[in-house]
C-alpha cells in the first residue's frame, strides 16, 4: 500500500545576518507556524519538516546536501521571509538532485495600515526577496514551480498538495524496478523506445524476464495459498460459476501467487506482460493484473514499459484521494454528430479502482493468445472527470501528451462485451483531441485516472524535465501544430536531433 504520509517535504526559508537576531529569531518563529500549519492540513499528502532559517551560503548547500541524500526527503519548499541575496543560493541550487517548489507568500495577510513601520518592512519583504531568489533560480534555468498566495489560502494548499504528490511520484520512479514478462509486442512501434535513456533520464530500470521464470514461480503455489486467494475472489466480486469455469479462476488464483511472490522477492513496482509470449501459461493472466494494480502496482500491455511506469507513477500521486487509476486503451469510437465519445478498454487489463460498484467476476474466451479462456473483472466506470496521459521516446527526447476527459455513462448497456470499459467525452471534443493526440505521436496505451488532474502531470513533467503537450478545453489543431514545432526548435537546440 502506499502511503505518502512516510515522505517528508523540507521547509527552507531563506534570509540573512544583516537583519540581527532579533528579526531572525522572529523569522524561524514564523516559518516554523507556516510549516506547521502545512504539517496539520488534512489536504497535506507528505509531512512537512521545517529546517531552520539558512543565512549563509555554507548553510544552504549544507541543507541541499542532506535533502539530496535522505531517503524520505522528497523535496523543498522554498521561501525568502526577507531579502535573502541570491548569490548565497547558487552552490546549494547547482547540487541540489531534489525538486523543489518556490512558495511565494508572507506571513502576514494584510499590510497593518494604522501601525505598519519600517521594522515591519524590514521583517516581511517576501514580496523583493522572492524576486531576488527567483532571478537566480531563472539564472540558473532550474525548473520549479511557483506558487502565489497566503499561506492558509485553500487555494495555496491545493497547489502544494498536487505538487508533493507529484513529488512523491518521482521520488519513487528513482531506483525502480520494472519487470517485462516477455518482450515487445512484434512490429510495435510506439511501446519500443530507449531503456537505456529512460534510465539515466528518469531512474528507473527496466529488465527482461522469461516466461519460464514466471512459471517456475507460479508452479511453486501451494493449495493453501490458492484456497486463500479464492477466498478473497468470493468475498470481493461478484461470482456465479459452473465447475469448469470454477477451475479456469482456481488456475488464475495460481498464477496471481505465483506473480505477486516473483514481484515481491524481485523488488519490483511495475511491470509488463504479453500474449505473444505465454509458453507455459495456461492462460492470459488478466485478473491478476487487474488486482496487481488496485494495489499499486504499474502495469502495461504487450511490453509497454513506458506506460507501466507511468501507471505507477500515477497510481502514487494518486494515493487516498477519490477516483481511481488504470491502464488504459482507446479501443473504439462513437462517431455519431448528437454525441461523441471514445470507448475505453482492453482485452483484459483495467484496474477495478475505477469501477462503479462491485466488479463481477467473469470468464470468457479472449479469441488472442491462443490459450484457455481467462477469468476477469467486468464494470462500468462512473460518471466524473477523468485524464488520460501518455510518454512516448521522440528519439532526441521523451514527450508527455496531457488529455482531461469527461466520463459519461454508455448510451445503452453492453451485455456482449465481457471486459471492463469506460466511456469519455475528450477535452475539447473528440474530433480535435484525437488529432491533436494523433499529430503529438500519442501512444494507444494510457496512464487513465479519475483521482488526478493536468496540474499534477505538468508539475511531473517539470520534475522529470521533458516536453509535454496538454489537449485541453482551449487546444485547437492550428495552435497545437504551432507548439509542436516551436519545441521541435527547442529540444534539437537543447539536446541535439538523435
Amino acid at each position: 500500500m502506499i502511503k505518502l504520509k512516510e515522505f517528508e517535504v523540507w521547509f527552507v526559508t531563506g534570509s540573512q545576518h544583516l537583519y540581527g537576531k532579533e528579526t531572525l529569531k522572529q523569522v524561524d518563529e514564523d516559518s516554523g507556524k507556516i510549516a506547521q500549519y502545512l504539517n496539520n492540513s488534512a489536504k497535506i499528502p507528505c509531512e512537512v519538516v521545517f529546517k531552520p532559517v539558512v543565512t549563509t551560503p555554507d548553510k544552504i548547500t549544507n541543507i541541499c546536501v542532506k535533502a539530496n541524500t535522505s531517503p524520505k526527503c522528497v523535496g523543498l519548499i522554498t521561501w525568502m521571509h526577507t531579502f535573502s541575496p541570491a548569490k548565497m543560493w547558487i552552490e546549494g541550487l547547482s547540487i541540489l538532485k531534489k525538486p523543489f517548489v518556490h512558495l511565494h507568500t508572507q506571513f502576514n495577510q494584510d499590510i497593518p495600515w494604522e501601525s505598519i513601520d519600517m521594522d515591519f518592512m524590514n521583517l516581511n519583504q517576501s514580496a523583493h526577496g522572492d524576486r531576488e531568489f527567483g532571478f537566480i533560480c531563472s539564472r540558473m534555468r532550474k525548473n520549479r514551480k511557483v506558487i502565489v498566495g497566503h499561506w492558509k489560502d485553500a487555494e495555496v494548499v491545493e497547489k502544494l498538495d498536487v505538487w508533493m504528490r507529484a513529488a512523491c511520484a518521482w521520488n519513487d520512479w528513482q531506483g525502480m524496478k520494472v519487470a517485462r514478462f516477455g518482450d515487445n509486442m512484434r512490429e510495435v512501434a510506439v511501446t519500443e523506445g530507449d531503456k537505456v535513456e529512460a534510465q539515466k533520464k528518469f531512474g528507473y530500470s527496466v529488465n527482461g524476464y522469461g516466461v519460464g521464470d514466471l512459471v517456475a514461480c507460479i508452479e511453486k503455489a501451494t493449495a493453501s495459498q490458492i484456497d486463500d486467494m479464492m477466498a478473497e475472489y468470493k468475498q470481493t466480486y461478484k461470482m456465479n460459476f459452473s465447475k469448469e469455469q470454477m477451475d479456469s479462476i482456481r488456475e488464475s488464483a495460481k498464477i496471481e501467487v505465483g506473480m505477486r511472490a516473483f514481484l515481491d522477492n524481485g523488488g519490483f513496482k511495475a511491470f509488463t506482460t504479453t500474449f505473444e509470449d505465454l509458453h507455459g501459461l495456461v492462460q492470459l493472466p488478466g485478473l491478476p493484473v487487474q488486482r496487481l494494480m488496485a494495489d499499486g502496482y504499474g502495469f502495461g500491455a504487450e511490453g509497454d514499459w513506458k506506460t507501466s511506469a507511468l501507471v505507477r507513477a500515477m497510481k502514487v500521486m494518486a494515493a487516498d484521494l477519490k477516483g481511481g487509476t488504470s491502464f488504459m486503451e482507446d479501443y473504439t469510437y462513437h462517431l455519431n454528430p448528437s454525441g461523441m465519445k471514445v470507448l475505453g478498454a482492453h482485452m483484459l487489463e483495467v484496474c477495478p479502482s475505477i469501477a462503479s460498484g462491485k466488479a463481477a467476476l467473469e470468464v470468457h474466451p479472449l479469441g488472442i493468445g491462443g490459450k484457455a479462456d481467462p477469468p476477469r473483472l467486468v464494470f462500468n466506470v462512473p460518471q466524473g472527470n477523468g485524464i488520460n496521459v501518455s510518454v512516448i521516446d521522440m528519439g532526441n527526447r521523451f514527450r508527455m501528451l496531457i488529455n482531461p476527459c469527461k466520463v459519461v455513462k454508455p448510451d445503452a448497456d453492453l451485455p456482449k462485451l465481457p471486459v471492463a470499459r469506460v466511456v469519455w467525452q475528450p477535452e475539447p471534443n473528440l474530433k480535435t483531441a484525437a488529432a491533436a493526440w494523433i499529430l503529438g505521436g500519442g501512444a494507444h496505451h494510457t496512464g487513465f485516472s479519475m483521482a488526478l488532474n493536468a496540474e499534477h502531470m505538468i508539475d511531473f513533467a517539470e520534475m522529470a524535465d521533458i516536453e509535454y503537450l496538454t489537449i485541453d478545453e482551449n487546444t485547437t489543431i492550428s495552435d497545437f501544430k504551432k507548439d509542436i514545432r516551436m519545441n521541435e526548435i527547442y529540444y534539437m537546440l537543447k539536446n541535439g536531433l538523435v
